[in-house]
């Protein structure tokens, strides 16, 4: 082998070796930034879903710039948040005082075994399991202390994840024109006109995941609902409204909502949290399988069945955060391939040549590019500049 080849093979060798180093430095940089990278992605999905509400507020209102748009739909967006909010920690506090001055009693009718409380106690037998068992129960409760702590560490981490994310796609709301042009500034108008146009399509995937999401929540929070009142749980609404909340995430939303509704259901009547458990689990089956598929196959226009692959392959990659980008990153993707694929099925095009004939363009970004000039012929446009774009 000549010098001139062994140089050869030692150069490809060391950018080989590079890309390999530089990739694994990047899977790492993203392994030890992942908390923040997913509050990025969070923030990135929450400013797709509101930018057109404040482009809609801009473009209608002449008094109202970006700025002041920006703010008025956050502000509005706090506002409901705390709305909800209020819903449920007003009346939790309200009955968790009413629950202090009624413990006293609570604990007699436990012991005497009366009320629906003490009658589920006795039945069940858990005075005589915390009698047997007082010395375990006691070294749990000494054990809680490391548990606490670690409560309140992921609760003040939480609350530090969402006022980020509330910045950041403030910003990214607020900043998306700048940005956007100056991304598509980069490229040929005609590829930048294509690249806006598949951007904003992917913003309505985004939106109709969304619309679609809130009203599968909807339905099943009315539902809830419908079946609390009739077999007469307590706080029916507020129970309905916790399980449309958290069934807003696919596949496990509704599992987790129904958690709470059934222990409500048997503080009742054993009858009635059966009739809440049978309840949820035919309207769980339902949801994943039928309401989800359909529903998305019209906001998202995605069919049915990558609908549910989509969901599935999201939770087993990345969990419940997998479960809610699942389907938007779905419709983004089936958007982009339909693209790519009708550029390279499009017929040419036929536009008039500087010197006056039709001729078809050569497919490609920038017709010009291929010494193709305006779409008029050249004694009607003038001494000025051709259009573009």
């Amino acid at each position: 082998m000549s010098p001139v080849d062994n140089r050869t093979v030692a150069r490809y060798t060391l950018v080989v070796l590079g890309l390999v180093l530089a990739t694994a430095l990047l899977l790492l940089l993203a392994y030890q930034t992942r908390e923040v990278l997913t509050w990025i992605v969070i923030a990135v999905f929450f400013a797709v879903a509101l930018h057109p509400t404040v482009s809609w507020m801009e473009r209608r209102m002449a008094w109202c710039r970006r700025w002041l748009a920006t703010l008025i739909v956050f502000l509005l967006a706090f506002a409901s948040i705390g709305a909800l909010i209020a819903v449920f920690v007003v009346p939790l506090a309200h009955e968790g005082a009413q629950l202090a001055a009624d413990l006293p009693k609570l604990i007699a009718d436990i012991r005497a075994g009366q009320g629906p409380v003490g009658g589920l106690a006795q039945r069940f037998h858990v005075l005589d399991y915390l009698q047997s068992h007082s010395q375990q129960l006691r070294g749990y409760a000494a054990g809680l202390g490391a548990p606490t702590l670690a409560v309140l560490r992921g609760a003040a981490t939480s609350v530090a994840a969402a006022v980020t994310i509330f910045v950041l796609s403030y910003l990214m709301v607020l900043e998306a024109p700048r940005v956007v042009d100056g991304f598509l500034a980069l490229f040929p108008p005609p590829r930048a006109a294509r690249i806006r146009r598949v951007g904003r399509d992917c913003a309505k995937t985004v939106t109709g995941y969304l619309t679609g999401n809130l009203l599968i929540s909807v339905i099943c929070g009315l539902l809830t609902y419908v079946v609390l009142r009739i077999i007469g749980v307590p706080f029916a609404g507020l129970i309905a409204l916790f399980v449309g909340l958290v069934d807003l995430i696919p596949l496990v939303g509704a599992t987790l909502g129904a958690v709470v509704g059934v222990v409500a259901a048997f503080t009742q009547s054993v009858t009635a949290g059966i009739v809440v458990i049978i309840f949820f689990l035919v309207y769980q089956q339902a949801e994943n399988h039928l309401l989800q598929p359909l529903i998305f196959a019209r906001t998202v226009k995605l069919n049915p069945l990558t609908v549910l692959l989509a969901i599935l392959i999201g939770v087993s990659l990345a969990g419940i955060l997998g479960a809610l980008l699942a389907i938007p990153v779905a419709g983004i993707i089936q958007i982009i391939a339909r693209d790519i694929r009708d550029g390279r099925h499009t017929p040419p095009r036929e536009e008039f040549h500087t010197d006056g004939q039709r001729r078809p363009v050569p497919q490609g970004d920038d017709p010009a590019a291929a010494g193709y000039g305006t779409s008029l012929p050249a004694s009607a446009a003038g001494d000025e500049d051709p259009p573009t774009g």
